[in-house]
């Protein structure tokens, strides 16, 4: 599909802005690097003011971000997502049962010898995704509704579970296997901050578009004319963000070359299992297209925002851990993106399921 008009993918009908999506991203992190090299001190002037502990440019751009997509929803078919108990339990497990062990599993196994960069990691994999995920699987032209619920309920997770699986995977795992030992200081307030903020503010701001909308012009014009006319602003604010993010971080990825490929392998071999763990499974137990893309897709992508922010929080700006949170959004938006491409070519390998079960 289209992200700015919903329609199914068609090479000839696709704007100019989604058919060469992979190159904007790359021009993005391109012009976000040398800026960051560049312009000394551009790092600090981006951080001047924060949002829960981050850069206010990436926070406005999140949210810009965000906002089209969750327009998009119907909330009123929510209860069709519901009701699908085979979606909403895969999806808790891969997101806070497999996720977290196997970053555990790759962090320890490619990084022995690195403990700030190996921490660092393990903090990415407790931090599951509530904002960009959304933008994926709208490229990919996965369920909208059903990325709504299963962000939401990842946010709650987030709130209720991040802490306690830090202390986990961080401290007490690692006694019992004999390996070094770390902590993690950080408050579910914290986290809450984090979720009301950065998922709370666009969802909110889109089921009231949609309401207010469709009740004062109805769903057909809604649909029909004012999507299309937000539906860019979704990858603008992506574009933005990418940009932001990485002048943020630009000198410190470019000065430090082969600790970043050493941090860009155990997140290789995450993104690929996870989504293609998430995408088999989905096929196998007949989810049908639509929801499988959101299975994998919500399964693979993290709160890089809430990683960076706790591992500053806790271990410094400066420190390994930091940036190996920074090393995430550097991988996972190339990787989820050639994702997208990969899932929309294995479209026409399933059977479309009814609209009553898939919504």
């Amino acid at each position: 599909m289209t992200a700015t008009t919903g329609r199914p993918p068609v090479v000839g009908k696709m704007s100019t802005l989604d058919r060469f999506l992979p190159v904007w991203i790359g021009v993005a992190m391109v012009a976000g690097l040398l800026l960051g090299r560049m312009i000394p001190g551009l790092g600090d002037a981006l951080s001047v003011i924060e949002i829960d502990g981050i850069s206010l440019p990436i926070a406005l751009g999140l949210l810009i971000m965000m906002y089209p997509v969750l327009a998009k929803v119907r909330y009123d078919r929510l209860d069709t997502v519901t009701g699908d108990r085979t979606l909403l339990i895969s999806s808790l497990v891969l997101n806070w049962v497999l996720g977290p062990a196997l970053m555990f599993a790759l962090a320890w196994l490619l990084l022995p010898d690195l403990p700030e960069y190996r921490t660092g990691l393990i903090i990415v994999g407790l931090a599951r995704c509530i904002a960009m995920v959304i933008i994926w699987n709208d490229l990919a032209c996965g369920d909208r509704e059903a990325a709504a619920v299963l962000v939401a309920i990842n946010s709650v997770f987030q709130v209720v579970m991040f802490a306690v699986l830090g202390w986990f995977y961080l401290s007490v795992l690692p006694g019992w296997l004999g390996l070094e030992q770390t902590t993690l200081d950080v408050s579910p307030w914290q986290i809450a901050g984090s979720v009301l903020i950065f998922l709370g503010i666009p969802l909110v701001a889109g089921f009231l578009t949609r309401h207010f909308g469709e009740k004062a012009k109805g769903r057909e014009w809604y649909e029909t004319r004012f999507i299309p006319k937000i539906g860019p602003w979704a990858l603008y604010g992506l574009l933005f963000t990418i940009v932001i993010l990485f002048a943020l971080q630009g000198d410190r990825i470019t000065s430090q070359p082969w600790d970043v490929a050493r941090i860009a392998l155990p997140l290789l071999a995450y993104f690929a299992l996870m989504w293609g763990g998430g995408y088999l499974f989905g096929a196998a137990v007949g989810l049908g297209y639509e929801r499988t893309t959101t299975l994998a897709f919500t399964a693979a992508g993290n709160n890089f925002e809430l990683a960076i922010a706790v591992a500053i929080a806790t271990f410094g700006v400066t420190s390994g851990q930091a940036l190996a949170g920074v090393v995430g959004p550097l991988i996972e938006v190339p990787v989820l993106v050639a994702l997208v491409y990969v899932s929309l070519a294995l479209r026409k390998r399933f059977v479309r399921v009814p609209a009553s079960t898939a919504s």
